[in-house]
């Protein structure tokens, strides 16, 4: 049997600026996982049905919110990103979408498996529809995390928790990120504790010598809003330490938007056997969500344009591959460490440096030596900044390698002025001149998401953009770990509130 998909109130007066109630940059960031869960179901012989907000002008609902959809009006259209998953249009003018509507009757003709709900408002039309779908209905129902939200990050959470909770409502995610699979190997000298502060080893230390060992629940929260990096790391020095009959652990996964204060980690084992190493999942989640949550900004700034982490020179190299894989994570499409790529599942991005073309003499003999001794599936890119004028370097190397070369790099110093918008516009106009329009131009040297809007803002023509100090410079995303429950009884240090924080986005990874 089939399911059917609700997408509920995915209209114009909702999903696009400029309407009453618009529901802001959230309502537009779950289009995309809408997308996929459309196309997923669609594949899979579901039923589409679309639940359209569509009201009177004296709708009483009016007393509460602002007019908004009224009939016959373009804020009641589906938005145009859905056009390609048709479906069935069913007005309502309440909460629930089974309130004076046709939704009961045609899920009695469909007579779906269960039924997925999607859209807006988590917690206001989703959650009402859920709730009349289960109590009344009797549907086993399920709602895609990434394909719902609100207008309030606060009640959306709290309405799916309730869903999940109280309605028993299956909670999942529609579009879960292709990130990659690393394998973390972790080291003897975290295992044995060398890397931990020395009063959590005291502790531990003290505990045995008691021979106290309770079942203790920690969790970790964010101190500020980012983006999740480190748990793979984390996932494996637990499994590595954790004893498997008695450990249960939930996380939220690499990648995933974490707000302040949001529970993303929570432990339960034997304290004695996790204790010693809190210095060490805190370092790991701290770190890498900072380098990550930088990448995000560099690629969302970017608009699409790939961006490609070269700042493994600006740490230390025992984490140079951490930081690289880090940047991955954050949705950088490439990484210069070798290290990095091995963990993030890529190929090492990177071109021929400066001191290959001094020591040459020449940028298109050293050009043609890289081609020479380089494997084929390497892509030919030309660093074009160190003897002459980049755009007139650009097209000695392109004439040497007619057919091979796929891109140049500026990477103009500072005391040049560095890589500017009109030199990349002069670059790419004299390629094209010349016949070189499939040239592309990577750009880099100082790189961050106030000079990449200033590129793309003003219509650069740049192909790909290198991001080095302003990804490895970044502040950590502080995490905090507090115990809050022992041998199944709730408590905390002052300040905390005993027992378990709830937060329906983690998954139990252990």
């Amino acid at each position: 049997m089939a399911k059917a998909v609700l997408v509920i109130d995915m209209v114009r007066g909702f999903m696009e600026n400029g309407h009453t109630l618009y529901c802001g940059d959230r309502a537009r960031a779950i289009i995309p996982h809408v997308k996929r869960l459309l196309q997923d179901q669609t594949e899979k012989g579901s039923f589409i049905l679309y639940l359209r907000d569509e009201h009177d002008p004296d709708d009483p609902e009016f007393k509460m919110f602002p007019p908004h959809c009224i009939k016959d009006t373009v804020e009641t259209e589906i938005i145009g990103e859905l056009a390609d998953y048709p479906g069935k249009i069913i007005p309502k003018t309440r909460y629930s979408a089974f309130t004076n509507s046709k939704l009961e009757a045609e899920l009695a003709q469909l007579e779906p498996e269960a039924i997925i709900v999607c859209g807006v408002c988590t917690d206001i039309c989703i959650m009402h529809t859920v709730a009349e779908a289960v109590n009344r209905l009797n549907y086993a129902v399920e709602v895609p995390v990434d394909c719902v939200t609100s207008f309030n990050e606060q009640t959306h959470r709290f309405a799916l928790e309730h869903m999940e909770q109280v309605l028993g409502a299956k909670l999942f995610y529609a579009d879960p990120r292709k990130l990659p699979q690393p394998r973390f190997t972790i080291s003897e000298e975290i295992l044995k504790g060398g890397t931990t502060d020395i009063y959590f080893a005291r502790a531990v230390e003290i505990l045995k010598k008691e021979s106290i060992n309770p079942v203790t629940t920690m969790e970790v929260f964010a101190g500020r809003d980012g983006m999740l990096c480190g748990m793979e790391e984390v996932q494996a020095l637990l499994q590595d330490v954790l004893p498997m009959d008695k450990r249960e652990v939930w996380a939220l996964g690499e990648g995933e938007p974490v707000r302040k204060r949001e529970v993303v980690l929570r432990i339960t084992a034997p304290y004695q056997s996790y204790g010693i190493y809190e210095t060490v999942y805190l370092g790991m989640l701290s770190q890498c969500s900072g380098w990550t949550t930088a990448a995000r900004q560099c690629v969302d700034a970017a608009g699409g344009i790939p961006v490609i982490s070269f700042g493994a020179r600006h740490v230390h190299p025992a984490v140079a591959g951490v930081m690289d894989y880090a940047a991955v994570v954050g949705g950088c499409t490439g990484c210069s460490s070798i290290s990095g790529a091995r963990l993030a599942g890529v190929q090492p991005s990177g071109t021929l440096p400066h001191a290959l073309i001094l020591v040459v003499g020449d940028t298109v003999r050293a050009t043609e030596l890289f081609d020479k001794y380089v494997p084929d599936d390497v892509p030919r890119i030309a660093l074009v900044d160190t003897f002459m004028d980049e755009p007139e370097e650009s097209l000695r190397v392109a004439r040497a390698l007619p057919e091979k070369l796929q891109a140049v790099r500026l990477d103009t110093p500072g005391e040049r002025g560095g890589v500017t918008i009109d030199l990349v516009k002069e670059t790419r106009a004299r390629l094209d001149q010349a016949g070189f329009n499939g040239v592309q131009i990577v750009v880099s040297g100082g790189i961050n998401p106030e000079r990449i809007k200033a590129f793309v803002n003003a219509g650069a023509p740049v192909d790909f953009f290198g991001v080095g100090s302003y990804i490895t410079s970044s502040p950590p995303l502080d995490y905090t770990a507090d115990i809050h429950e022992m041998e199944g009884k709730s408590i905390a240090k002052r300040g905390r509130i005993p027992g378990i924080t709830s937060n329906p986005r983690l998954r139990r990874i252990l």
